[in-house]
């Protein structure tokens, strides 16, 4: 069959089975499964597909169709401008979750010590220390990597797959010597306790929430990078007095969060200096940031 033909075919199939934006699906597993681009598919809608292509990416629409994210499928998600791998025993990195690496750029200066990037020349000894807790597939870690090369980034996960997966990030993108992974649950067994930043995006839905998380997240991502506990706040409760102890004196912690536990983070902070909460380009509080 016809390029044109099938993405066709498939595109019907996916609005059938309710799978979102069936077009994008239809194009991404695609453009995987032919290894082209997207410009490829308009450009040759004549191609004909051979039968193991024809078969692979039958397959791939039959996954689609049962709720398996097309990350998954693919093995791949872009994130801060780097092609990731991801698999099920890691959380999708998301767009929101760059807000993040922006609050952790944004703050470089206002760290006592740190030089800011744009004074690299000028003061190139002066480094900050960045600790990621629960990096998963090393996303915050390696985007601070490339975008801060003076820092010393560490990165912490509890599960010894996702480790594997944020090193094999790190490697591809040669970032694996300027990160430290260390398997832990939150901090526990880090040593030299002295950081500039810890940052973290941690499990943050409560388990009454359930019903309200798209099925697809429910169903194949790891439940616990998804839930913290009944309220939400269970993981976050124990992080914030371990990252006080971490941290410098005017070192900064930076976490994504939800709408939901927006106040009760604000309160969990009440000793904490400059706390602010920073909505998302939806408007929906997203990063908290606090000073020790």
């Amino acid at each position: 069959m016809q390029l044109k033909q099938t993405l066709s075919g498939a595109i019907a199939r996916l609005t059938e089975d309710h799978v979102p934006s069936p077009r994008l699906n239809a194009e991404l597993l695609l453009m995987f499964t032919l290894n082209r681009d997207r410009a490829f598919l308009y450009a040759h809608p004549e191609r004909e597909l051979t039968k193991d292509e024809t078969t692979r990416y039958e397959a791939a629409l039959a996954e689609r169709a049962r709720g398996v994210p097309a990350q998954y499928i693919t093995g791949h998600q872009e994130f801060w401008g780097m092609d990731l791998i991801v698999t099920p025993a890691v959380l999708i990195p998301r767009p929101e979750t760059e807000h993040v690496i922006e609050t952790v750029i944004e703050l470089q200066a206002s760290v006592p010590g740190v030089r800011h990037p744009a004074s690299a020349s000028r003061n190139p000894k002066a480094e900050s220390r960045i600790l990621d807790v629960g990096t998963g597939s090393g996303c915050i870690a390696l985007a601070l990597a490339k975008e801060l090369p003076q820092a010393e980034i560490h990165a912490t996960d509890i599960s010894a797959a996702a480790l594997d997966i944020a090193r094999a990030n790190a490697a591809r993108h040669q970032l694996e010597s300027r990160i430290q992974f260390r398997e832990a649950d939150l901090l526990a067994g880090v040593e030299n306790k002295s950081f500039d930043f810890v940052v973290s995006n941690p499990p943050y839905v409560g388990e009454s929430e359930e019903d309200q998380v798209q099925l697809e997240v429910r169903k194949f991502e790891p439940r616990n990078a998804v839930f913290a506990g009944p309220t939400g706040l269970e993981v976050i409760t124990r992080l914030v007095p371990q990252a006080h102890a971490a941290l410098t004196p005017g070192g900064w912690l930076v976490m994504e969060i939800s709408g939901t536990i927006a106040e009760a983070v604000r309160e969990l902070l009440w000793d904490w200096n400059d706390v602010k909460i920073l909505p998302d380009l939806q408007s929906i509080p997203r990063v908290v940031q606090a000073r020790k």
